[in-house]
């Protein structure tokens, strides 16, 4: 009976860790939606040619940015094993800021690349010239973007999260007064500042990186007097630990946006449906991001101790806290299914085509929370190349075909979309959670 006591208790006090360290990050996660909601809101104000243009421009912009981000995530499980293996981390602090850089100049300069050949794309001329003036400003984002996200992933290793995600909460608020100001102008008492439009929102973009990066960097000055370390070998680290994560965030992300293109490719309503399904979804899933995220920083840790027991507490943990948000969510979308999709639409067509998709959704929300929460433990446990196969194999030969076939042979269009995006999760939440049991077997 104690024993039972005591092991409620122990996991008890794991599951209450887990969620104070995932909590911040979760703040931050939600941040970054409510930025891109509110460049959404103010662009689609200010004119529709601008609203069009910034989704364009963004779509293209995130696309080359993923990769760099996906690289820079290796930072924090590398980071969180050497802490594990009483390896001095700080010394690592101008090497990864340095890693930053060397990310960022070649991605910078594909979206240059790309700035050049837009023309290519097919645009409608009314959008070309103003996807390539926001393009031009905003590229140089990914600079500050890179900063930012590789001194938030060091200050994760030491499970410090609460900074970097209460900077991203201010910004919210910042990048809302900058878009207004920059893009209508602003008359206060003899404070003038004229709108630029489009510009505007672009620069407003532009300043809200610089200064989230600014703020996180004054955060770090003590940092900046560890000795520089040039750390070859954990350079060597990270590019073999983010490779992995990079390709597979962009197969991910490009498996979406091409199901989002050929679904608009039948009928506007379609893609409005699809839109707001994959808001529910993204929304559910920056929760169990957050988790996964801090499960890794744990896991990380664990495994350079070389300490099995802690590695299968935080990971059961993990699991069980992503199926309690999924089994809330589905409850949430069963029973309030009207209210929540009244949110994005009051056209009846689209709710009710919301409604049937719903059923696809909620299995897929299952399936995509096991496979989020295992990806967060083979992060930490530095097994990444999986997560690439994985990714590329569920949503490019598994995903985009069934798709097709349903929508282009059956004239199944939605339902056949996410009938193929359903399979493919429950293939990844197959895949990784097999690996994670086959590394915990074999670790010594």
């Amino acid at each position: 009976m104690n024993k039972a006591v005591n092991k409620f208790v122990e996991y008890k006090n794991i599951l209450i860790d887990l969620i104070k360290l995932s909590l911040p990050i979760l703040g931050g996660n939600i941040s970054h939606i409510l930025i891109g909601i509110t460049d959404t809101a103010v662009a689609g104000r200010y004119s529709t040619t601008a609203l069009g243009a910034i989704s364009v421009a963004s779509a293209i912009i995130m696309t080359v940015t993923v990769g760099a981000i996906g690289l820079i995530l290796s930072v924090s499980p590398v980071i969180a094993n050497y802490r594990g293996q009483r390896i001095p981390t700080k010394k690592y602090f101008k090497t990864t800021i340095l890693f930053s850089l060397i990310v960022s100049v070649p991605f910078f300069f594909i979206t240059e690349i790309m700035i050049k050949n837009l023309g290519i794309l097919g645009l409608s001329a009314e959008l070309l010239e103003p996807v390539k003036q926001y393009m031009e400003i905003c590229a140089w984002s990914i600079f500050p973007v890179a900063l930012f996200v590789s001194l938030k992933e060091f200050l994760q290793a030491y499970e410090k999260v609460m900074i970097a995600n209460v900077v991203m909460l201010v910004m919210v608020l910042i990048n809302f007064v900058l878009d207004i100001a920059l893009t209508f102008g602003i008359n206060i008492f003899s404070f003038k500042i004229e709108g630029m439009g489009l510009v505007g929102l672009s620069y407003a973009t532009l300043l809200s990186k610089i200064l989230s990066a600014v703020l996180i960097v004054l955060y770090c000055i003590p940092l900046f007097k560890t000795a520089f370390k040039s750390g070859k070998e954990y350079i060597k680290e990270l590019f073999k630990v983010g490779a992995p994560i990079s390709a597979s965030i962009f197969f991910e992300f490009l498996g979406f946006n091409l199901t989002a293109v050929l679904i608009g490719k039948f009928s506007a309503v379609y893609a409005a449906v699809h839109n707001i399904i994959l808001c529910i979804a993204n929304f559910t899933f920056m929760i169990v991001l957050s988790v996964a995220n801090a499960a890794s920083i744990k896991v990380g840790f664990y495994n350079g101790k070389k300490d099995k027991q802690n590695i299968i507490k935080y990971s059961i943990s993990n699991i069980a806290v992503t199926l309690c948000i999924c089994f809330v969510t589905f409850n949430i979308l069963f029973f309030f299914s009207d209210k929540v999709i009244s949110v994005f639409s009051s056209d009846a067509e689209v709710i009710n085509l919301s409604k049937n998709i719903l059923k696809f959704a909620m299995a897929f929300l299952f399936f995509d929370g096991i496979q989020g929460a295992c990806v967060g433990i083979l992060k930490g446990l530095k097994d990444t190349k999986i997560i690439m196969f994985t990714m590329l194999f569920v949503y490019l030969i598994i995903a985009l075909p069934t798709g097709c076939y349903f929508a282009f042979k059956k004239g199944i269009v939605l339902e056949g979309f996410w009938f193929g995006l359903t399979l493919a999760l429950f293939f990844a939440s197959i895949i990784t959670s097999s690996r994670v049991v086959y590394n915990i077997k074999k670790f010594k």
